[in-house]
C-alpha cells in the first residue's frame, strides 16, 4: 500500500514520533494507522529499555496542591536542555497532578496511575523517551497535608519546597518555604536530628577539642558550645532567617504565634553521582537582591 504524506502527518500528530519513524512504521503496518501506532509504542519501549541504565541526574521539581494538600515530585532527565523542554515540563506537571489525585507516594504505584489524556504515567514516560532521546525517570514523590496553613516555593524548577504551619498566614508560610529552599535545614528542631548524626558530630567535636590539649572540663565546654552551634546550623528554628539574618526562624515564628509542623524540600539530582550546581546559593543571592530593592 502506498503511504501518503497525510498518513504520515496524522500518525506523527497522534504519537509525536519523527517523520521517518512514522513512515517506517506505516510501511511495516501496510498503512494501518492503529497497527503503526502500536509498532511505534513497542519501539519506544525498546528505546526506553536501552536508555534506562543511563544516569538521569538533571530534571525538574514540580509541586501540585489542592487546598490543604500538596505533593512534590522529582522527574529526572539526562540534561538541563531536556529539563527545559516543553514536552518534558508538561509531562512532569501531569505526573504531579496524577500524584495529587491518587495520593500515592510510591513511585512504582505512580507509574501505573492514569493521566488526564488516558495514558498511564509509564506509557507517557516511554513515549517521551522515544521522542526526546534521553532517559526519563520518576525519582521520588512526597505528600503533605495540614489543617493549618500550607504554602510552597520553587526556584527555577530546580528546588521545590512545601511548608505546613500551625497558625500564622500564607505570607509567613511562603517566607519560611523560601528560607528552607535557601538554607536547606536538616529538620525542624533538635528533636528531628537523628541520634546517629548527633553521636557522630559529638565524637568529631570531642576529638578536635582534645587535640587542643586543654583540660577535660574545658574540652567539655568547648564540645557543648560547638554542638549547640551545629544544632542551630542544621535546624530550621535555629537558623538565621534569610530575609533578616539578625532574627532566628524560631523567633520569627514565635512573633506570629506559629510553628512549622512539617516541610518537604526536593532539589534536582541531590544524592546522584554527578556534578551539581549550588542552587541553594542561587536562592540566597536572589533573596539578598530582593532585600536591597
Amino acid at each position: 500500500m502506498a503511504i501518503s504524506a497525510s498518513m504520515v502527518k496524522e500518525l506523527r500528530e497522534r504519537t509525536g514520533a519523527g517523520m521517518m519513524e512514522c513512515k517506517k512504521a506505516l510501511v511495516e503496518a501496510d498503512g494501518d494507522l492503529e497497527l503503526a501506532r502500536e509498532i511505534l509504542r513497542k519501539a519506544g519501549q525498546a528505546q526506553a529499555d536501552k536508555k534506562s541504565g543511563r544516569v538521569a541526574a538533571d530534571g525538574r521539581i514540580v509541586i501540585a496542591s489542592d487546598g490543604n494538600r500538596a505533593v512534590v515530585v522529582e522527574v529526572n532527565s539526562e540534561t538541563d536542555f531536556v529539563a527545559k523542554d516543553g514536552n518534558f515540563v508538561s509531562f512532569a506537571e501531569s505526573v504531579a497532578a496524577a500524584a495529587l489525585a491518587s495520593g500515592t507516594t510510591d513511585v512504582e504505584a505512580l507509574a501505573s496511575e492514569v493521566l488526564a489524556d488516558g495514558r498511564t504515567v509509564e506509557a507517557a514516560r516511554t513515549e517521551l523517551i522515544a521522542k526526546i532521546g534521553e532517559n526519563i525517570a520518576l525519582r521520588r514523590v512526597a505528600a503533605i497535608a495540614t489543617e493549618g496553613v500550607l504554602a510552597s516555593y520553587t526556584h527555577g524548577g530546580r528546588i521545590g519546597v512545601v511548608v505546613a504551619l500551625d497558625r500564622g498566614d500564607e505570607t509567613l508560610a511562603r517566607d519560611i518555604a523560601m528560607h528552607v529552599a535557601a538554607s536547606n535545614p536538616m529538620c525542624i528542631d533538635e528533636n528531628g536530628v537523628p541520634a546517629e548524626t548527633l553521636k557522630s558530630e559529638r565524637r568529631i567535636l570531642t576529638e578536635q577539642a582534645l587535640a587542643s590539649g586543654k583540660p577535660a572540663e574545658i574540652v567539655e565546654k568547648m564540645v557543648s558550645g560547638r554542638l549547640a552551634k551545629f544544632l542551630k546550623d542544621v535546624t530550621l528554628v535555629g537558623q538565621p532567617f534569610v530575609k533578616d539574618p539578625d532574627m532566628a526562624v524560631g523567633k520569627l515564628l514565635g512573633s506570629h504565634g506559629a510553628r512549622v509542623t512539617a516541610f518537604i524540600r526536593f532539589e534536582v539530582g541531590e544524592g546522584i553521582e554527578k556534578r551539581q550546581d549550588n542552587f541553594a546559593e542561587e536562592v540566597m543571592a536572589q533573596v539578598r537582591a530582593a532585600n536591597k530593592d
